[in-house]
């Protein structure tokens, strides 16, 4: 994958899910860096160029690396622990849709 095809795919995906979590969570993005704030803690999800993935730390799971797989059209955990998407939306409790631009 390019590092221009990387950015639009990592920054569509920050944006909505900013948006998808604002109505149940304060989540704020900055920088290509997203921070929300839940009862649980603080979840960070940003975007890392160099290796072409969404990185997530979370106060529920831990850290967790994630690669877009185009086949599934999905960001798929590095070490084959589901999608980002599933993830993020059950720590928060929160249904979670994205499609690649």
């Amino acid at each position: 994958m390019t590092h221009s095809a990387f950015e639009t795919l990592a920054d569509s995906l920050l944006a909505t899910l900013e948006e998808a979590l604002a109505d149940h969570v304060d989540a704020e993005l900055q920088g290509g860096i997203l921070t929300v704030e839940g009862d649980a803690g603080t979840w960070i999800v940003n975007k890392h160029a160099p290796t072409q993935q969404i990185w997530l730390s979370s106060p529920v799971s831990g850290a967790r690396h994630y690669a877009y797989d185009a086949g599934v059209g999905q960001w798929q955990d590095t070490r084959g622990v589901g999608d980002l998407l599933t993830v993020l939306g059950a720590e928060l409790g929160v249904s979670l849709n994205w499609q690649a631009p």
